[in-house]
């Protein structure tokens, strides 16, 4: 699918995006069943040359910002710090991009890594070991993703039951603020609760709820978008009640969401995207308002429903009608901002 490109000199900040090299673990599953396994299987190899072909596909990208995904571990390292790898790999690709050989876009300008909170008052020295890496390293993500059904997640996923209310988590979790950084939440919609309770728990800590929170359409959830809405949403303005959350808005191409239902990258049309993922970013906004939601790509695990030139056309669509303070906000102002690259925007 491709389309023109709607809005083409809006500068963007992609908040979230991530680079691997997951063959290893495809080796795994020869015949992928699970719709993730299936969805990653697009992109086992999504390193620069992936990214950097896909924020010049058309939209005015000026800057992006990595995830973790637990890919470049350092091998020989403990366990516990095997994953200041990952930000010394991506600091490299973000030494590669400001060279501005290839171009203005700055790649993975800020860096979220991650960190095992579980080990409580010893995850500070790991903390302190990331941030020695590189001044990129701006926080961290530790998602918590479960469900009682396994064909929910799939194999890759281990986080357990209730993460973000246990003791030992939060006793690693308050170091972060005394750090300074920032914490990404993962998790699924009938969890929110738990990201609710721990932003109310730690109402000084920025915490950014990925995913528009994850509403499911898969395994046990299949068909039950519809009667769930008005759960989600609920527990949507809840936590947008607490002034330390902002939500990430996308992530809904995700293989988890169902919309779409179907991929590799479904070959929907931007005009369809949006029509589908209307309520859930317009509820988003609402709860959120416009200085507390960042649009992002999520790629390129969203790819399994839309490339990443439709994927910004869809959000283009919704926000037709809001100002140009609001969308400048939406786009890039807010990732910004929250993660510490305004510089980004002079």
């Amino acid at each position: 699918m491709t389309e023109a490109i709607l809005e083409p000199e809006l500068p963007i900040i992609d908040p979230h995006h991530h680079l691997w090299d997951l063959r290893p673990l495809m080796a795994a599953f020869p015949e992928p069943r699970h719709t993730f396994i299936q969805a990653i299987a697009l992109s086992p190899y999504y390193t620069f040359n992936e990214i950097q072909a896909d924020v010049t596909s058309g939209h005015n990208v000026i800057g992006t910002v990595f995830m973790e995904c637990g890919a470049f571990y350092t091998a020989d390292a403990s366990d516990g710090q095997k994953v200041i790898g990952e930000v010394e790999y991506v600091n490299g690709v973000a030494a590669q991009s400001a060279s501005g050989l290839y171009g203005p876009t700055r790649l993975c300008d800020a860096i979220i890594g991650h960190a095992d909170l579980t080990q409580g008052d010893d995850a500070r020295g790991v903390l302190e070991m990331l941030i020695d890496a590189t001044p990129r390293f701006k926080g961290i993500r530790h998602a918590a993703a479960w469900d009682a059904d396994p064909d929910v997640l799939g194999p890759p996923f281990h986080a357990p039951a209730g993460l973000y209310g246990d003791a030992k988590f939060r006793e690693g979790f308050r170091h972060l603020g005394a750090l300074g950084l920032t914490f990404d939440a993962w998790l699924l919609e009938p969890q929110l609760g738990d990201v609710l309770d721990l932003a109310r728990a730690f109402p000084d800590q920025p915490i950014c709820l990925d995913h528009c929170g994850t509403p499911l359409g898969l395994g046990s959830y299949h068909g039950k978008l519809h009667e769930r809405f008005d759960t989600w949403r609920e527990k949507i303005k809840a936590i947008a009640q607490c002034p330390n959350v902002s939500v990430k808005l996308g992530g809904l191409a995700m293989s988890f969401a169902g919309m779409p239902d179907h991929g590799p990258a479904a070959g929907l049309g931007s005009d369809v995207l949006a029509a589908m993922w209307r309520p859930y970013i317009e509820t988003c906004i609402e709860a959120f308002g416009p200085r507390r939601g960042m649009f992002e790509s999520n790629y390129p695990v969203d790819k399994w429903g839309a490339s990443y030139a439709v994927l910004w056309n869809a959000f283009k669509r919704l926000t037709h009608g809001a100002s140009a303070e609001d969308k400048a906000a939406l786009y890039a102002g807010n990732a910004a901002r929250f993660y510490g690259i305004e510089h980004l925007l002079a």
